[in-house]
């Protein structure tokens, strides 16, 4: 054997665990796929998404009542390694997007911390949501500060639960939400401090004994705005699911459970977009691959925020109809104007340039 062949020989598993190490790596990258599509006007485990108590629901059977469907991707998680073989595979897929990770968390951002922001914006979500929909009903609602997201092995874990409403916390009258932060701030750690909180209708006082976290004491909540219904509805899209992109969609779900008829005339609606209170519609990340989710999903109409339009340029919805809004009383009133007429001219990334 020549001395060449040797130290190819020799060389070969060396340069077979360098290309390992380098395919293998993890990269500071993320990736975004799409993800599953829900119809929220469908029942989930035995229950209906959206429940009602206190007023008439309309619930349509089958196809007669349409879908509603909010669209998801999926994200590589913070602490999550992305290596060279991910990469190309969403690189090369064209529903898929890649992006610096410094793009998408911040850099000592973890898993946890991801868990905790998606839950409360779902949570907060949901309730701008409601508010949204019965204020189309011209109902009155009330805003109020709420707890949005209570830390397990906290403080205040097991004795305050989300969605309670904050009406005092020790003698601090609670009307926005600094107001119980800088309650809890000026409490030394180990002192009870009482919450007074609105739950199911009644008023009950906890005491939570705050505890030192970084210097500063803490209870383990996330306040934010909330509101008071005039009656009761929950929506309940399971845990796997976050964050606020369903605003849009669970706002028009609501508002369909609580009138007579289906809103989507028996067809398949999908689509995306923060909401707030007053029914504004906000752009949400990864549109272009909600997109594709959702004509997967055989959607016909899908539904985005404007200002999203610059993200959706270029994408490719097959038959789908893309309709640009910037309220959801804009959405309801292109979807109910494409039932009546599907030709019928609709607001469109083109209005937008």
């Amino acid at each position: 054997m020549s001395q060449r062949t040797l130290s190819g020989l020799l060389a070969a598993p060396l340069l077979v665990a360098m290309w390992l190490f380098v395919m293998l790596s993890p990269l500071p990258y993320v990736t975004y796929r799409p993800g599953p599509t829900v119809d929220i006007l469908a029942e989930q485990e035995g229950k209906e998404i959206v429940e009602v108590s206190g007023h008439q629901a309309y619930y349509e059977d089958g196809a007669e009542g349409g879908e509603l469907r909010l669209t998801t991707i999926y994200v590589d998680q913070p602490e999550e390694d992305v290596n060279l073989v991910e990469l190309m595979e969403a690189w090369l897929d064209d529903d898929s997007a890649v992006y610096p990770r410094e793009a998408v968390y911040a850099p000592d951002e973890t898993d946890e911390d991801k868990d905790v922001e998606s839950s409360v914006q779902m949570v907060s979500s949901q309730d701008a949501a409601i508010a949204t929909a019965l204020k189309e009903l011209d109902y009155d609602v009330e805003e109020v500060v709420e707890i949005l997201h209570v830390s397990k092995d906290m403080p205040a874990d097991g004795k305050l639960e989300v969605r309670d409403v904050l009406l005092r916390v020790g003698d601090t009258p609670i009307r926005e939400v600094q107001d119980v932060v800088d309650a809890v701030e000026a409490t030394r750690p180990g002192q009870p401090l009482p919450f007074v909180v609105r739950r199911d209708g009644k008023e009950l006082t906890v005491e939570v004994t705050p505890r030192e976290v970084d210097g500063n004491p803490r209870v383990g909540i996330s306040p934010g705005p909330g509101f008071t219904f005039p009656f009761e509805v929950n929506v309940d899209v399971g845990d796997n699911i976050g964050g606020p992109s369903a605003g849009l969609m669970f706002s028009l779900a609501i508002y369909d459970t609580l009138t007579p008829g289906s809103l989507t005339g028996g067809h398949v609606v999908a689509g995306s977009g923060t909401i707030d209170a007053d029914g504004k519609v906000g752009p949400i990340g990864g549109v272009q691959q909600k997109i594709a989710g959702a004509e997967q999903a055989q959607s016909e109409l899908f539904l985005m925020a404007a200002d999203n339009c610059a993200d959706a340029a270029g994408v490719d919805p097959g038959d789908m109809l893309l309709v640009s809004v910037t309220t959801m009383h804009e959405a309801r009133e292109a979807i109910e104007t494409w039932v009546d007429d599907p030709d019928a001219t609709l607001p469109t990334c083109e209005d937008e340039t």
